[in-house]
């Protein structure tokens, strides 16, 4: 494109650009300074933070990002192109517009959310806690990434079981392994740990082993106590 007509410029506030650097540096295969029993404690592997992509996107790409900025001018933080996908970066505070735009509008008209997930990067300070949803379009074939962020400190996003009702187990499902709390969803609870259960498991900083088993009264012992390769 030879100009960008107003509003098509992505993340004009600077705070909001990810920078180019490393989201994460992490050793061995499975923890991070407990004990690492995968045998491969050696690795040191450096986790990218993703480009931002510029016009022409390529395929139908750029189709996509047009209208959905003609749509909601201030929707996208950063696009990204990665091995031919497609993700959109949205503040959570557009998210819920974004999301229901994208399924409603005729000419993006993404049906179906197979999938809403967390991550979450310690060293991605202010962004610690991703939140990832996977769209798809029946009508158009196509498909698309949508990516959202929040801070350790204040780990709120709007939920998206209004406008995809299937997103409510995946929902609970986040909130129950990383702590993430969907705003305005029906019935935020645990759906695979106990009601009672302190913590979120898949937290990096969740500790490995160590824990009370509440069926036996026992307790499954730290990783480094159980198998240790030298």
């Amino acid at each position: 494109m030879s100009e960008q007509t107003p509003g098509t410029e992505i993340a004009a506030n600077a705070d909001q650009v990810r920078q180019a650097k490393p989201v994460a540096v992490r050793k061995g295969m499975w923890s991070q300074g407990t004990g690492d029993t995968s045998g491969y404690s050696g690795i040191v592997r450096t986790l990218p933070s993703p480009t931002a992509a510029q016009q022409p996107f390529g395929s139908y790409f750029d189709e996509l990002h047009d209208r959905l900025v003609a749509l909601i001018p201030d929707a996208l933080v950063q696009v990204v192109v990665d091995r031919g996908e497609l993700t959109f970066y949205v503040a959570r505070e557009k998210l819920a517009e974004v999301i229901q735009t994208l399924r409603d509008d005729a000419f993006l008209r993404f049906e179906f959310c197979p999938s809403v997930s967390g991550v979450h990067y310690p060293e991605d300070t202010g962004a610690e806690f991703h939140v990832v949803y996977h769209l798809q379009s029946m009508t158009h074939r196509r498909r698309l990434r949508v990516e959202t962020t929040c801070p350790d400190s204040d780990p709120h996003v709007p939920s998206v079981v209004a406008t995809y009702p299937a997103a409510d187990w995946h929902e609970r499902e986040t909130w129950d392994m990383f702590g993430v709390i969907f705003d305005g969803h029906p019935h935020l609870t645990r759906i695979l740990m106990p009601d009672d259960w302190v913590g979120h498991p898949q937290r990096k900083d969740y500790p490995l082993g160590g824990i009370p088993i509440e069926y036996k009264g026992t307790v499954v012992p730290p990783v480094d106590a159980r198998r240790v390769y030298r």
